[in-house]
């Protein structure tokens, strides 16, 4: 008998063919007679371009087309602005191939197509770029100043986007206020690196006038989209096709990158498969960052530590353009409040150009800065009002009766107000207490403090709004031959287990086995409605759509099975792939003879092959008639809408030690509470969790863009760019709680980005306590390095 799979820790579908090296990604595509491309990149950081000379390029043997700006015609245009907003003053967005300016370094000039890549890189050192220097100012603190060079000459002050809003009334709070804490906190740019870098490949077929596109993309739905109205084709004749991909972490949302114009336009032009590939050294220049926010926050609070408003203004470096909207300040300026019950919230933001690579989404999309920004503020009013850390973060908790709990105002990304949904934060901070054991650790603290070791404590508490609107779909099908359950969805996964979890949905409907479940999503040509992977949604909207097509269908077997059966189909259960009559002794029918016996065709079909597989008894002779709205076989399609955001939240506490000859750290423990609702499958829940951390610790004391000030970066490969090896990630011990969502069918809440949220706070706020001896001012920013730490306290005047 088949048991819940809701819940349980089942084994991912998807591992055996991707740890086998079955996976299939771009560049594993079978193009016959593929050409290659590759992108002449600007050098310099701002520039007008005074002449682009391709001659030698085009003179090379196996060279097929060199493309300019020139070349483009009708798609010479800027590309859209994704997300628009009334606070956007002076949205730009990149052209496909620069046309008079260059921005940054990495922005693509010409798009050279070759026989082959060596070819194609060949000619691209035989481009001539002709540059007129323009000033450059790269720091975007700076770059807001008055005088400062402008990134476009039409942007007064460098400022994209300026926007306030309030909940409340802060500066009455203020006024009223016992204590106020200021502090000023800095989180720098990073990016994403992810294994697998940008791809596009595509395929024109000049006979049915289709264009094929496969891309290691998280919205092929938008992609399709996009290339359909630059190229002024009909949908149904773009097919976008994300395969396997190799990790997203939101960069690979943003759309159309340069090469998803160009590699499909060469592909139409020339009539030929074209495939691109992205290198690491042109990941670091091209794919979009993130990150960068400059936070001043102030605290409003009676002289118990309740806090009674907060102030908050932050500069959101957005690079060069801004194609993604102000999506990521917006995200930061709504959770800046965090699980805390702040009545009064002002909180404004202007968004900067800088000549840099351009900012969209990356995990977290400006939670952990905004998480970094409240939580060190919260740690500072506890040491100025003497007030245990823990006990203050206690006091101002959202309590479990106060749900839902609205910020008006602060209007999140899905356009509707901050509304927590559920949760029990008090309740997961004790977790984490008892399970430090914080009097054994005071303890541990005092006597490595005596034996010279610098041994401290870091928290960090965060909320996390996911699940975000505005739809998606689900589809669900029962094979009548083989009984196998196809499922879609217009999402796309880059492991994150979407196989096996949406599988555990539909296996628990339709009593079926969850390796006989089917999950095909990330390609229009069989799911062609939906948004995208980002924002922790995936589970949540199109789980949830998914499920209601789940129940359609199980309504549908039923009520089938029972007219197989004769029975009344409340008697009817559903397990083990079969329908049969509860308390019947007999074996009913299979999930395949039903859907089968469902299509009149294929019945009439079986039938006359006098197929070996034989109904029950009592089944019937003939096949059904289709009523009136009927339709033959199995099959169910449904959609989600989330009300607005539902909130996932935790609290992460780590054991540090600095090493107080090299400044480097070790993580004795690392423990988390999290609460995303009700868990799918809790195994890949804690995969996203350990993956978060993972990435976390990178943006927390590894991982900063280095530019200099002329705008070139620095630190363009692994080289020089540290990513942490495994041996830097510590054990993560994971307590589960479960606060159920009331918001959708499933009670659950999204994870993919919860791990990384607190991090930074976590090892910052842990090695400042940890060099408590050494009396120095506070940390304000993020990630730090051995070599931060020896200026910090080379500055303070403490050599330790």
């Amino acid at each position: 008998m088949s048991t819940r799979q809701f819940g349980a820790r089942v084994q991912r579908n998807e591992d055996q063919r991707l740890v086998t090296g079955k996976g299939r990604y771009v560049d594993d595509i079978p193009l016959t007679g593929a050409l290659h491309g590759a992108f002449v990149r600007s050098s310099v950081a701002h520039a007008r371009i005074t002449g682009v000379d391709v001659s030698r390029a085009l003179a090379l043997p196996g060279v097929v087309k060199v493309y300019t700006h020139a070349d483009l015609g009708a798609l010479d245009v800027q590309m859209p602005l994704l997300i628009p907003h009334p606070c956007i003053t002076h949205g730009r967005t990149q052209y496909p191939l620069a046309r008079d300016e260059v921005f940054h370094v990495g922005q693509a000039i010409a798009f050279i197509v070759a026989e082959d890549r060596y070819i194609a890189e060949d000619a691209v050192s035989l481009v001539e770029v002709g540059y007129e220097m323009l000033p450059v100012e790269v720091d975007f603190e700076k770059a807001a100043e008055p005088g400062a060079p402008l990134v476009h000459h039409d942007v007064p002050g460098n400022i994209a986007a300026h926007l306030v809003q309030e909940s409340g009334d802060a500066d009455a709070a203020f006024a009223a206020a016992d204590h106020i804490t200021s502090i000023k906190v800095r989180v720098d740019r990073s990016t994403a690196a992810p294994m697998e870098c940008l791809a596009t490949a595509a395929r024109w077929d000049e006979v049915t006038g289709e264009l094929t596109v496969w891309d290691g993309t998280q919205a092929p739905i938008g992609l399709r989209g996009a290339l359909a109205s630059l190229f002024e084709l009909d949908e149904h004749r773009v097919r976008v096709i994300a395969p396997d991909v190799g990790g997203g972490f939101g960069p690979k949302i943003h759309f159309p990158y340069a090469n998803e114009v160009l590699v499909p336009l060469a592909s139409m032009e020339l009539r030929r498969p074209v495939k691109w590939i992205e290198d690491r050294s042109e990941n670091f220049v091209h794919m979009t960052h993130e990150r960068g926010q400059i936070h001043e926050i102030e605290l409003a609070a009676t002289s118990d530590g309740t806090v009674l408003g907060l102030r908050n203004r932050f500069l959101h470096d957005t690079g060069a353009f801004i194609p993604y909207g102000i999506a990521v300040a917006q995200v930061a300026a709504c959770q800046i409040a965090g699980p805390y019950r702040i009545p009064n919230v002002r909180v404004e933001f202007s968004c900067v150009y800088t000549p840099t690579v351009p900012v969209t989404p990356y995990r977290g999309c400006g939670r952990p800065q905004a998480n970094f920004a409240i939580e060190r503020a919260m740690d500072q009013l506890a040491e100025e009002l003497g007030i245990d850390r823990f006990e203050l973060r206690r006091r101002n908790f959202i309590q479990p009766e106060e749900f839902p709990y609205t910020r008006p105002n602060l209007i999140f990304a899905d356009g509707l107000a901050v509304t927590h949904d559920s949760g029990e934060y008090e309740k997961a901070l004790t977790a984490l207490t008892d399970a430090l054991d914080l009097a054994a650790f005071a303890k541990e603290q005092r006597e490595a403090w005596a034996q010279g070791r610098y041994l401290g404590l870091g928290v960090s508490f965060y909320v996390e709004g996911t699940g975000l609107g505005p739809y998606e779909g689900g589809h669900v099908r029962i094979h009548p031959i083989t009984g196998k359950i196809f499922v879609n969805t217009g999402l796309t996964t880059q492991g994150q287990g979407h196989e096996t979890v949406f599988a555990q949905i539909v296996a628990d409907q339709l009593g079926a086995r969850v390796e006989d479940i089917i999950v095909v999503e990330g390609d229009t040509g069989v799911y062609d409605w939906g948004v995208a992977t980002f924002a922790s949604r995936a589970a949540v909207v199109s789980g949830s759509a998914i499920h209601k097509a789940a129940v359609l269908a199980r309504k549908q077997v039923i009520n089938a099975a029972a007219n197989m059966l004769e029975a009344d189909p409340d008697d009817i259960e559903l397990a083990d792939g079969r329908a049969f009559v509860v308390g019947s002794g007999t074996a009913g029918v299979t999930l395949a003879e039903v859907a089968t016996a469902s299509n009149p065709l294929r019945y009439a079909f079986n039938k006359a092959a006098q197929s070996a597989t034989q109904f029950a008894p009592a089944a019937r002779s003939d096949g059904p008639s289709l009523g009136e709205g009927a339709h033959p076989g199995i099959e169910a399609t449904d959609y989600y809408s989330p009300p607005h955001a539902t909130w996932a939240y935790g609290v992460h506490g780590a054991i540090v030690e600095v090493d107080p000859a090299t400044y480097g750290i070790k993580i004795h423990r690392y423990v988390c509470v999290h609460d995303c609702g009700n868990m799918i499958n809790p195994m890949i829940v804690e995969g996203q969790i350990a993956g978060g951390v993972a990435q976390g610790m990178g943006g927390a004391f590894y991982e900063k863009l280095d530019y200099d000030e002329d705008g070139t970066l620095r630190n363009a490969s692994f080289m020089d760019f540290l990513i942490p090896y495994a041996t830097e990630i510590p054990h993560v011990e994971m307590i589960h709680q479960e606060t159920p969502s009331p918001l959708n069918p499933l009670g659950i809440k999204g994870v993919g980005e919860a791990g990384t949220i607190p991090v930074a706070q976590v090892i910052v706020s842990a090695i400042e306590d940890a060099l408590k001896p050494l009396d120095l001012p506070p940390f304000r920013m993020t990630p730090l390095s051995p070599s931060l730490i020896h200026s910090h306290i080379a500055e303070s005047g403490n050599r330790g």
